[in-house]
């Protein structure tokens, strides 16, 4: 199990969190940049509260969003600092493997596109829930979603706390607890007063900042090479310790029980993101949900391509410059791969100021702290709307809450989350969180996924099976994580190798339980209610096919 020691730091990386930073000079260039960007985007909030009334508008945009602009708010949502900081480090350590999770991550788009971006749109209003519980208990199977929800959001917005806090101490030179105060408080901002349509404006603009950096930064590199991607791999494999090796698969997960638990997570856990599944009903119908993911993997795809690129660049670039290397590291250890200043996750930062300068370091610094940005916000809706429109409208007043009290607690409810975010951030400062993103993936791919998609296409699902594979899913989840040698070894500190389960991801299993759960509990159910939801699969099947009857846009 040696060569799976990289996956705890990989896993935390996905949530965009950058270990090991600490406080530098104060970078006025993305200073500069990063107060452009606050304010261009409190524009966009101010601009989009003037036109929140309803919750339509709040929690879905009002479904005015189009194909295009909500598959670039996708990718915003989905490109974290993970994606660019996280998976360009592990192709600067690890070469052609680091791309395994780029490749799940992508993987899991057809399987969205194919599955459920068309039922979803057709089906649903607000959340997913919505989708879960069309045929099925209200009551039990919202408090079910709602409790994935939560907890999905939870351990991501942490992580994501965690991360915001270390990069921007380690680029802007700020103290730790001001920058988890600084993303929370912005956070609630967007989220309270803009509501769907400043969030979806934040996350847009975000992309294209992302992907036009990145691509020049790709492109900067390629042009050093004569744009020979040849001539590129082939320094690569001169300068990097491992030489050849780097272009072989293998050398990050050796363990194939292991890969595939971590491949079912990430594909299965994107079908299952609460943020991710409420972006869909923000446009006006099932036709502009399937254009939005064709938008989105095509812009995710292209951006993951770029990250190879940056990776390479940067172990022929940054490994091989002493400017950006920890002399006393590279002393020891003789090798610049293992002596870059940061740790592997500031590759791309380093690569940037290499490439472009101080001006450009300042503005890809900038980016990386946009795309934190985007992603609480869009986490932090996503939780607020479990509790206002799931617990709130749907569980407490029984689908007869008034529209501006819903608003109104979904408004608290992220100042709630707002408040904890920044508190829990603090408190984790320096806990390795990969076990928090290990956790969120594992649920929604053995909690929300299974149910959901039971719920859309077996007409045999009760309510009690979707309730108690739904749980089972959850639990098992938990549990695998916390026993899994990321968290019982690393994290709690117990001896290496007296882990009780020995995979890292327990999804394999967990989504198994899940699934296996559903099942049996459903064909065993004989009562009135189980009668009822089978009876309704019909009605649901013409309206998930069709889109009549389904949520209509309430602005264009």
């Amino acid at each position: 199990m040696k060569k799976f020691t990289w996956l705890p730091v990989t896993i935390a990386l996905a949530a965009g969190a950058v270990e090991g930073g600490s406080k530098q000079a104060t970078n006025w260039a993305a200073i500069g940049m990063f107060v452009g960007f606050v304010g261009l985007t409190l524009v966009i909030t101010y601009w989009a509260a003037k036109r929140t009334a309803s919750a339509a508008d709040f929690y879905s945009a009002g479904g005015g969003i189009t194909g295009f602009q909500n598959g670039l708010a996708i990718a915003g949502d989905y490109m974290s600092a993970a994606s660019f900081l996280g998976i360009s480090g592990l192709v600067y350590t690890s070469g052609y493997d680091g791309l395994i999770y780029s490749v799940g991550w992508l993987v899991g788009w057809p399987i969205v596109t194919f599955l459920i971006a068309e039922q979803l749109r057709n089906l649903g209003k607000f959340t997913f829930a919505d989708v879960t519980s069309f045929r099925l208990g209200q009551t039990e199977i919202r408090i079910l979603a709602a409790c994935g929800s939560l907890v999905t959001v939870a351990f991501y917005l942490i992580a994501q706390m965690v991360g915001a806090g270390k990069l921007i101490q380690l680029l802007f030179g700020l103290d730790y607890w001001i920058a988890v105060v600084l993303v929370g408080g912005l956070m609630m901002i967007y989220v309270t007063f803009g509501g769907m349509k400043a969030t979806t404006w934040v996350q847009i603009i975000k992309a294209v900042l992302l992907l036009s950096g990145a691509t020049f930064m790709a492109g900067a590199v390629l042009y050093k090479f004569g744009f020979s991607p040849e001539a590129l791999f082939t320094k690569a494999t001169e300068v990097h310790p491992k030489k050849l090796a780097i272009m072989e698969p293998g050398t990050l997960i050796s363990n194939p029980l292991s890969a595939v638990s971590l491949g079912l997570a990430l594909m299965f856990g994107t079908a299952g993101l609460p943020h991710i599944l409420m972006r869909f009903f923000t446009v006006k119908d099932a036709q502009a949900a399937r254009k939005s993911v064709f938008y989105a993997t095509g812009f995710i795809g292209y951006f993951y391509i770029l990250t190879f690129i940056i990776g390479f660049g940067a172990i022929t670039l940054v490994s091989t410059d002493a400017m950006f290397l920890d002399g006393s590291i590279l002393e020891k250890t003789k090798s610049g791969i293992a002596a870059i200043k940061g740790g592997s996750n500031m590759a791309a930062i380093h690569l940037a100021n290499a490439v472009g300068g101080n001006l450009f370091l300042g503005f890809i610094s900038a980016v990386a702290f946009a795309t934190i940005l985007a992603v609480v916000s869009g986490l932090a809706l996503a939780g607020a709307s479990s509790i206002s429109h799931d617990l709130y409208g749907m569980v407490i007043k029984g689908g007869n809450a008034n529209e501006q009290d819903e608003i109104r607690v979904s408004k608290i409810a992220t100042l709630v989350l707002g408040v904890l975010a920044i508190v829990l951030g603090i408190v984790f400062e320096n806990q390795n969180v990969a076990f928090m993103v290990g956790l969120a993936f594992a649920i929604a791919a053995s909690c929300n996924f299974p149910v959901l998609v039971t719920s859309i296409f077996w007409k045999g699902l009760t309510t009690r099976g979707a309730v108690v594979g739904g749980f089972l899913g959850l639990i098992s989840a938990v549990v695998g994580v916390v026993l899994s040698p990321a968290v019982w070894e690393v994290t709690l500190g117990f001896a290496k190798g007296s882990a009780p389960i020995k995979l890292d991801n327990p999804a394999l299993f967990s989504m198994a339980i899940a699934f296996a759960g559903i099942w049996l509990v459903s064909i065993l159910d004989r009562s009135k209610r189980a009668a009822a939801d089978r009876d309704g699969f019909d009605a649901q099947y013409v309206r998930s096919q069709t889109g009549i009857g389904a949520a209509s846009a309430t602005a264009h």
